[in-house]
């Protein structure tokens, strides 16, 4: 397992974007990518979008992992968004930079300007990246509301929102917090709970010095402050559940101008708690295993394994795509199960004796005992069943997602963050159960478990995108939403060329959230508590 040296939140703002919006200005969301080798880049964070803006300060901050060890090859990449689809190829791009994260952490702020493609300018945009090192997993909680905020719009009530400034060592504000929700024409509003790391927020410094302004917000990004006012997490921490806290929000212009000036409003803090979150690394570490059952397609579809042209066919060096995919998955996964047995299965096949076709098979012939041993216990499970089976059909994924899904509900049954469980499904993509599939992500969105698809050869994929969350919430045939985005969808394609642990970094980029989301979800602190380091 590659020690991660430490995790890193990078800042990021940019002055003088190319403006690419007719009638106003541009709506820049800034992405970060990292390099998987091969030509490839797998996207790693995504700040929010800003309205309006030529000169953003973004307020999420990007978060990546540190290795001294490696060089990590980064790519900021500045868009234009203008609608909500999650793909970035249809929005203007406003210029990039390539840097290494060792660059960045080594530079107080890290500066340059922007480039369309290399050698070409974008206009005179810059960018300004600054690191800091996540030392706290410990994240603020506060819910706040206001009352008796002044009027700025001259036709109706104020659009209030929320900015909170930490003070740097240097002295200068830097943004940590902006209210998402923009409340209508509201002047007693009451915010959306929120939560901002404690790190982000005070620096793990609770005397230091914070900034909150509420201002007016307006569509074209003139918005107007409505008052400021000045605190510290020690201050905030003393509003409870019967006893909030209240700040006078004041305007300094017209506290100078106005002599009966009393306050533009009152900001109210309801609740301010304080809670630790815990990392990947802190449940594996605290004994959590990682179950990996393999899936595999063996559908009338793939062609007759014995023809070249097969997609199971067995190249004379030994290999297919199925068996790539195969190895570079499980190469990683297995460094974190003990036991390294891992039950594979193959589905839409006629089996022997009774040549029945089978969805939920397993690859060593022994139901009661489908485990292999190692990675290369399955890749031998393999080779040796291609020869006994007749490739059939349908394709239904639904049984053996079902199958791992029996053992995770098991599992959550104890209550503790001891197993999860990922099933590769290997497949040339032409699903038959949908519906039923559908339902079955949607289940099994409710337990520890995550499911990674390769799609191998050719064929459409759509189905198989339809099932990655990425584009909104998959949702059952009933419209039952799933509880969270479990599903990984990577065409091996992409990746022919590609050093092997390329494709294995972009199929599992997205495990380690979806796992820590589960068991945060369910409010589940890892087995063994990691130790708790002064700050």
């Amino acid at each position: 397992m590659a020690g991660c040296v430490s995790r890193v939140e990078l800042s990021v703002s940019c002055r003088s974007l190319l403006d690419r919006d007719l009638g106003s200005r541009s709506d820049p969301l800034c992405v970060l990518l990292q390099d998987v080798g091969g030509g490839h880049w797998a996207e790693l964070d995504r700040t929010e979008r800003i309205k309006n803006c030529q000169n953003p300060e973004f307020c999420k901050k990007l978060v990546v992992d540190y290795y001294f060890e490696k060089v990590q090859k980064l790519k900021f990449g500045v868009y234009d968004i203008d609608n909500k689809s999650f793909d970035l190829n249809d929005d203007d791009y406003l210029g990039g930079i390539e840097c290494t994260l060792g660059q960045v952490v080594s530079s107080s702020v890290f500066t340059r300007p922007l480039e369309l493609k290399q050698g070409k300018p974008a206009g005179k945009g810059t960018i300004m990246i600054s690191a800091e090192e996540i030392k706290d997993t410990r994240v603020v909680y506060l819910d706040i509301e206001a009352r008796n905020l002044d009027k700025k719009d001259f036709l109706g009530k104020s659009d209030p929102f929320l900015e909170f400034y930490k003070q740097s060592d240097a002295g200068t504000w830097q943004l940590v917090y902006r209210s998402e929700v923009v409340i209508k024409n509201n002047l007693n509003p009451c915010w959306r709970k929120f939560s901002v790391p404690l790190q982000t927020f005070c620096g793990g410094d609770f005397n230091k010095p914070i900034k909150v302004q509420c201002a007016d917000h307006d569509s074209d990004g003139s918005h107007d402050l409505i008052g400021t006012f000045e605190t510290n997490l020690t201050q905030l921490q003393e509003a409870g559940d019967c006893s909030p806290v209240e700040f006078e929000c004041i305007h300094p212009e017209k506290k100078q101008k106005k002599k009966s000036y009393k306050n533009s409003g009152i900001i109210r803090i309801k609740s301010c708690k304080i809670e630790t979150e815990y990392s990947f690394l802190d449940y594996v570490m605290g004994g959590c295993q990682i179950n990996f059952t393999v899936g595999v397609d063996f559908t009338g579809s793939n062609g007759d394994p014995k023809s070249p042209d097969s997609l199971h066919y067995i190249s004379p060096d030994g290999i297919n795509e199925y068996l790539i995919a195969i190895w570079s998955v499980g190469s990683v996964v297995q460094d974190y199960d003990t036991d390294k047995l891992f039950p594979a299965f193959g589905f839409g096949a006629q089996v022997p004796p009774s040549w029945q076709v089978s969805h939920e098979f397993a690859l060593n012939f022994n139901p009661s005992n489908p485990y292999c041993q190692g990675i290369q216990g399955i890749v031998d499970a393999y080779r040796q069943i291609l020869p006994q089976i007749r490739l059939y059909g349908p394709t239904n994924f639904s049984p053996v997602i079902n199958h791992v899904a029996r053992f995770a509900a098991q599992s959550a049954q104890q209550g503790t963050a001891s197993q999860y469980f990922i099933l590769l499904i290997i497949t040339d993509g032409e699903i038959t159960d949908l519906d039923q599939t559908r339902q079955a992500i949607v289940n099994a969105s409710k337990l520890p478990m995550s499911i990674i698809i390769v799609g191998v050869g050719e064929a459409d994929f759509k189905a198989m995108e339809f099932l990655d969350g990425d584009n909104g919430v998959l949702k059952s045939l009933t419209g039952e939403p799933a509880a969270r985005d479990i599903v990984q969808f990577v065409p091996f394609r992409q990746f022919k060329n590609a050093p092997r642990e390329a494709l294995s970094q972009m199929v599992l980029a997205e495990v380690p959230k979806q796992l820590v989301s589960y068991y945060k979800w369910q409010g589940w602190p890892p087995v063994k508590l990691p130790e708790i380091k002064k700050v």
